[in-house]
């Protein structure tokens, strides 16, 4: 009886425990780049593929707006609420911090009532386009792994370009077109994510979903990240296997999710009519309350871990490589060439570690666990046996005196004698036919 209760609730809970939880709570997350383990030879290093986790890039960004000078405020001016373009009492004054707003609070915590944002000036200058560029840079790569939000506090824009860069804003590319008529605006169809597949992942598309003027609940606009990451991972993202297969083998779709640098271009604000109304242009500006950018440092599969210093990322490089994005295989260790890591197989992946250039002897010279210095010798970086005075060789498996041909019986060093470990060591690892040659 008790048995079959307790058979029930659990099914129950498995069930609902599939419903609450819409996507996987871990996907393989990659989180360990080497571990020991025991094997029939001993204990070895087992290195697999690894990255850090993903978390709010915002703040680790630098912002910049163009033209610089489009932040309301100064000199103060007064605006209308949204939604009532008669109630125009409402003002922005940079100089006094209760009535400033800088681009800063597009970036701050959200919850406060009221809430904080940014605020254009206003269309004053109509019929001259109200245009804003806002630029966010990280000066690292960073892969994108979430949607990407902008709350916007004045009706969301007529039109608006969300762009991309991979190379620090020297070149951009539009990731999605926004407006209330794609046609009119873009000269391109409407559509929306919902539309495209995998074949058709990564075509760039207008959509009319996210340009609702002033409508309730009409803030946010997305960049849909997760719906087509979906496209591989079916719709709850549970098989991530197949989307990090593609992502492995389709270099055009992993460069779609990585970014050095978003681009808003906000073109035309909310207008909320087919006519713009030139006696009331203190109720036309753009406002946002908050962006959010999820993502994670690009580091190659080589590094769990991604320090900010100096207003600067940078990943913390394992697996013998080196660079901002683990992007190259350290001095000594470019025995083969470079390779990021790969997820597949899941869950560890591959590794794919630089090896030492003296890649005859193994992957390690020595590592003061499996291949020891001889003779006293000391590991230095798994590259080289500090040797002591009296000894030489790769492993310090050699007397010094052997190469000036000095070793007497009165000299107080003698050769080990043949078949002795050392020598047996360096034979095993060099490969050569027998220790005796030495």
């Amino acid at each position: 009886m008790y048995l079959s209760r307790f058979l029930s609730i659990h099914a129950l809970w498995v069930t609902v425990s599939s419903v609450m939880q819409p996507y996987p709570l871990v996907w393989g997350h990659y989180d360990v780049c080497k571990t020991q383990i025991y094997t029939e030879e001993g204990k070895v290093w087992d290195y697999m593929a690894c990255q850090p986790e993903s978390t709010d890039m915002t703040k680790y960004l630098k912002v910049k707006l163009d033209p610089p000078d489009i932040t309301c405020g100064d000199p103060p001016e007064t605006f209308c609420a949204m939604g009532n373009p008669y109630m125009c009492n409402n003002e922005c004054d940079a100089s006094t911090p209760e009535l400033a707003h800088p681009p800063e609070l597009m970036f701050d915590f959200e919850g406060r009532h009221p809430s904080t944002f940014w605020q254009s000036a206003t269309w004053k200058e109509y019929p001259k386009p109200l245009q804003v560029n806002i630029t966010l840079s990280w000066s690292k790569t960073i892969e994108l792994t979430d949607n990407i939000v902008i709350t916007f506090e004045s009706g969301r824009p007529d039109q608006m370009i969300l762009e991309k860069s991979l190379d620090y804003g020297r070149t951009w590319q539009p990731y999605q077109y926004y407006a209330t008529d794609c046609l009119d605006a873009f000269h391109m169809d409407p559509k929306s994510v919902k539309d495209l597949s995998q074949h058709t992942v990564l075509e760039i598309i207008c959509t009319e979903e996210y340009s609702t003027g002033y409508m309730t609940n009409s803030k946010i606009i997305h960049f849909e990240i997760k719906d087509r990451f979906a496209f591989f991972a079916g719709p709850w993202l549970r098989n991530m296997a197949s989307l990090y297969g593609q992502l492995d083998t389709t270099k055009k779709l992993r460069d779609f999710f990585t970014v050095t640098d978003l681009r808003i271009r906000l073109l035309r604000p909310a207008v909320g009519e087919i006519f713009v109304d030139e006696l009331h242009l203190a109720r036309y500006f753009y406002a946002i309350s908050d962006i959010k950018v999820h993502g994670r440092c690009k580091c190659n599969l080589h590094a769990t871990v991604c320090v900010y210093d100096n207003s600067k990322l940078t990943c913390e490089c394992e697996h013998n490589t080196t660079g901002p994005d683990c992007g190259k295989c350290k001095k000594n260790y470019q025995g083969r060439p470079w390779s990021p890591g790969s997820y597949l197989p899941i869950p560890k992946g591959t590794a794919n570690t630089c090896i030492p250039s003296i890649s005859s002897i193994g992957t390690n010279v020595c590592d003061n666990e499996l291949l020891h210095c001889q003779n006293g010798g000391t590991c230095h970086n798994n590259v080289r046996c500090l040797c002591p005075a009296a000894y030489t060789g790769i492993l310090c498996e050699k007397l010094r005196c052997e190469e000036a041909g000095s070793c007497g019986s009165d000299s107080g060093q003698g050769a080990p004698p043949p078949g002795s470990p050392a020598l047996l060591l360096l034979a095993a690892v060099l490969g050569t036919a027998s220790p005796l040659l030495f």
